[in-house]
């Protein structure tokens, strides 16, 4: 992978995570899966809210933020019918937005435990 490409996934991952500080999501993530030989994107994004407005809200943040950075939607999104846990796909960049108890549930974070993990605090 190329340094450019490497470097826009990164900036990507900012714009995400300020997008989802300004709307207070909680315990946020940032698994970068760049090192990973059989990775399927070069960071994973992740964090939970206690309700399905506050689901939706980080969401829409997000998709706000990265329309006003890099006049990108996401090329595809799940989850917003019931917004327990909504999955945006920036390609290089997902972010997963949980209900506080579905993230519980799914463990995600543990299933990428060779990645360099970053933590990040609620604005």
């Amino acid at each position: 992978m190329t340094k450019g490409i490497k470097d826009l996934s990164k900036s990507i991952s900012e714009v995400i995570i300020q997008g989802i500080q300004e709307k207070k999501g909680s315990d946020i993530v940032s698994l970068d899966l760049r090192e990973l030989k059989c990775s399927i994107s070069d960071f994973f994004i992740i964090c939970h809210a206690e309700s399905s407005t506050q689901v939706r809200a980080l969401a829409d943040s997000v998709q706000d933020e990265m329309f006003k950075a890099f006049q990108e939607e996401p090329f595809r999104k799940e989850g917003f019918e019931n917004a327990e846990w909504i999955l945006l796909d920036y390609i290089n960049v997902v972010v997963h937005i949980f209900k506080h108890e579905k993230r519980q549930f799914y463990g995600v974070e543990e299933l990428w435990g060779d990645a360099v993990i970053h933590r990040y605090k609620s604005a």
